[in-house]
């Protein structure tokens, strides 16, 4: 409980800043996916350690996974709201469903995730179901830990159309090829 209790006042103050915003977008940066499985070794008693939020049981959010509930229940009113993340080692687009979730209190929204630029590639990592994500696209290696020469180096790149406000994000591999593109056009706010 203590946790909850010292991340009060930044979550409080992103709810403020994203109900506050009158950009189009707006897009959550956080290092690590929502709902991506990333085991972080063992505990002493042999449970699995999760690095991320997600803990791998598919139902009612618990431990981390409440603090992204009471954030997506909070900004569910907020229009135009996506989210980019990392550190898996590969990329992915991942669509959140209330009606396909454990947790339902909150508005459908898309995840992109890409990086890092230079190390061993990964995945595709299993999905916790708590949010109701779906794999849209995952581009990984058929090797685990494979080398930076490999190919599976990727990056983001987003674009927003000056006149329709349609936000483009693209998965671009290290040569700058496209392996994913997605246009979200805006909701009115």
């Amino acid at each position: 409980m203590r946790y909850f209790k010292q991340s009060e006042p930044q979550r409080n103050w992103l709810i403020g800043e994203l109900k506050a915003s009158k950009a189009t977008w707006k897009v959550i940066a956080a290092d690590m996916p929502l709902s991506l499985y990333v085991p972080d070794g063992t505990e002493a008693n042999g449970a699995t350690r999760w690095e991320a939020s997600a803990n791998g049981d598919d139902g009612p959010a618990s431990g981390r996974e409440l603090e992204i509930a009471r954030l997506l229940k909070a900004i569910k009113a907020i229009k135009n709201v996506t989210w980019i993340t990392a550190d898996v080692h590969y990329c992915a687009a991942h669509y959140y469903d209330p009606a396909k979730a454990s947790f339902t209190d909150f508005a459908p929204f898309w995840e992109f995730v890409a990086g890092p630029m230079n190390a061993g590639a990964f995945g595709p990592n299993k999905l916790d179901m708590t949010f109701g994500p779906t794999e849209v696209f995952a581009k990984a290696p058929k090797i685990a830990n494979s080398s930076p020469f490999a190919g599976y180096q990727f990056f983001g790149e987003v674009t927003i159309d000056p006149q329709s406000k349609a936000m483009t994000v693209e998965l671009l591999d290290l040569d700058g090829v496209s392996q994913f593109k997605k246009t979200l056009e805006p909701q009115a706010i």
